[in-house]
């Protein structure tokens, strides 16, 4: 089933990316880049170091960030390099990553809400960015239920 522009702008898909980004980044210690370079990457299954490359142009320059992704467990390696049948080693999104998108996800798409409870770490904050946030969440869950 294909999807028009209009069907895509009535189950507002995108109205909270910011606000699901941004939980999604504090609360697993992502940068913004790394974790739409992961939704990229996973779009693609399989990917080379060469893939990786292509796909960071349009992000900011961070030298350490494809072995921030591999140390911190977000990508893993799919087949290693061997010097006779495999030029190069081949690497997926970790299971994690994959989780995590899925997550992401289904709370644009409203079937799951922002987490709320006390133990969340991006909830229950005390700066005044934190309550505006908190705010923007309340907000997108009476808007889920309307």
């Amino acid at each position: 089933m294909r999807l028009s522009a209009s069907d895509l702008k009535e189950i507002n898909l995108l109205k909270y990316y910011r606000l699901v980004r941004r939980w999604a980044c504090k609360t697993y210690d992502l940068k913004d880049a790394d974790l739409e370079l992961l939704i990229y990457l996973d779009c693609k299954e399989l990917f080379t170091r060469n893939d990786f490359i292509n796909g960071v142009y349009t992000y900011s320059w961070d030298k350490d960030r494809w072995e921030r992704l591999r140390r911190n467990g977000w990508i893993d390696v799919f087949k290693e390099r061997n010097r006779t049948s495999s030029k190069y080693a081949v690497y997926k999104v970790a299971n994690k990553g994959r989780l995590l998108i899925k997550r992401i996800y289904r709370i644009l798409l409203a079937e799951e809400d922002l987490p709320t409870s006390a133990r969340s770490v991006f909830y229950n904050n005390k700066t005044y960015t934190d309550r505006v946030y908190n705010k923007a969440i309340d907000d997108m869950i009476k808007d889920k239920d309307r």
